[in-house]
């Protein structure tokens, strides 16, 4: 058996942040201002509140199995069979999950920087880079992506900052010209773009040296704080500039740095974004792929579950490059399928096992209290 290996739990908020950040602050601005125009904010705020339900969910389920991953604490709450099936709908959005992230940063390449780079080598080359950091293990990821996240939201706020001779916060009026409903659908779009998502990370509560696991719910919630901070900013601040426009913006980010313009020295950044957003992207899927490859080691207990890493990402490569022939098909399944999907995927394993383990909970108690 390989020693597992261990971070702080400053560490995990770091790489939590990483992955709930990531592209999410870049694509997330255009795609609920699409669906509720000027109250995009509003929306980011409620689907918040469930990224903080989810948060106290897996929090209190580490409380109570304490060192124990996602798996081994499914198969004690609810046996190895029910788990096993639960696992099957979860593991298959995963791999979905991180094919569809590579597809998107091939779409914006294709889009804007390299036409006419074919998506497969494209997709190759981000497989491999990822497949590698994946397999150099967590306390690798944890050390290097402090220097990435700070390059990219120094960049990202760099752009905020050149960009403010074009705010117009009066584009930010009237809030809810339309009602309540497109707000609402803006929040499940949010609801299931990051914030679903938190669930994952209980994956790599066990990482966490034993000495620093007390201190893994305040750092989390301080991390999923700032997460909701950086999208509030991005999306205000992209509605103030491009107003009514900013729904039209698949990559609305990009489209402000394009507007940056300092006495002909600074102009045309478009590229810190595009970094940015290769960055935040690549962050996710590491850790994505990690918490894949550990989840199936434990499901098949497997002693290194670093065997799986580049079989597993071949299979996300061969996925990336043969499930969507366009992008409407592609926009089809990321809206509507994918949104309902995860709630059984993601969303109800982890309600079960809370129900199963507050049942179990509440049986002992009164069991004691009889005797």
């Amino acid at each position: 058996m390989q020693k597992r290996e261990q971070i702080s739990s400053a560490q995990l908020g770091l790489l939590f942040f990483a992955g709930m950040t990531g592209s999410s602050i870049a694509l997330i601005p255009g795609s609920l201002a699409g669906a509720a125009g000027n109250g995009a904010w509003i929306s980011l705020l409620i689907a918040f509140l469930f990224g903080l339900l989810f948060l106290a969910a897996i929090v209190y389920l580490h409380q109570r199995y304490e060192g124990k991953g996602f798996v081994e604490y499914g198969r004690t709450a609810l046996g190895t069979g029910l788990m096993a099936v639960l696992c099957i709908s979860y593991i298959g959005a995963m791999f979905w999950q991180v094919a569809i992230i590579v597809v998107e940063v091939s779409g914006f390449f294709k889009s804007t920087m390299l036409l006419d780079t074919p998506s497969y080598a494209i997709n190759g080359l981000f497989f491999l880079v990822i497949a590698l950091t994946a397999r150099a293990g967590i306390e690798v990821m944890a050390r290097m992506f402090v220097i990435l996240v700070v390059v990219m939201i120094g960049f990202i706020v760099l752009v905020w900052l050149l960009v403010s001779p074009n705010y117009h916060f009066d584009y930010l009026l009237p809030v809810m010209p339309d009602g309540i409903r497109p707000i609402l659908h803006g929040a499940y779009i949010a609801y299931g773009f990051p914030y679903v998502e938190v669930v994952l990370y209980a994956t790599l509560f066990p990482f966490v040296r034993e000495q620093s696991r007390k201190k893994i719910g305040k750092t989390l919630f301080l991390a999923l704080l700032f997460n909701g901070v950086a999208l509030l900013a991005s999306i205000v601040l992209t509605l103030s500039v491009l107003g009514p426009l900013a729904g039209e913006m698949k990559y609305s980010l990009y489209v402000l740095a394009r507007l940056i313009f300092v006495q002909e020295i600074i102009e045309r950044i478009e590229s810190v974004v595009g970094f940015s957003l290769i960055v935040g992207s690549y962050m996710k899927t590491s850790l994505l792929l990690f918490v894949l490859t550990n989840v199936l080691s434990q499901l098949f207990k497997l002693k290194d579950d670093r065997l799986l890493t580049f079989p597993i990402a071949f299979i996300c490569l061969l996925l990336s490059v043969t499930m969507y022939r366009n992008e409407m098909s592609f926009m089809e399944d990321g809206y509507k399928v994918w949104l309902v999907f995860i709630n059984v995927a993601y969303v109800l394993p982890v309600l079960i096992i809370v129900a199963a383990t507050l049942f179990r909970g509440i049986g002992k108690r009164l069991k004691s209290a009889n005797h």
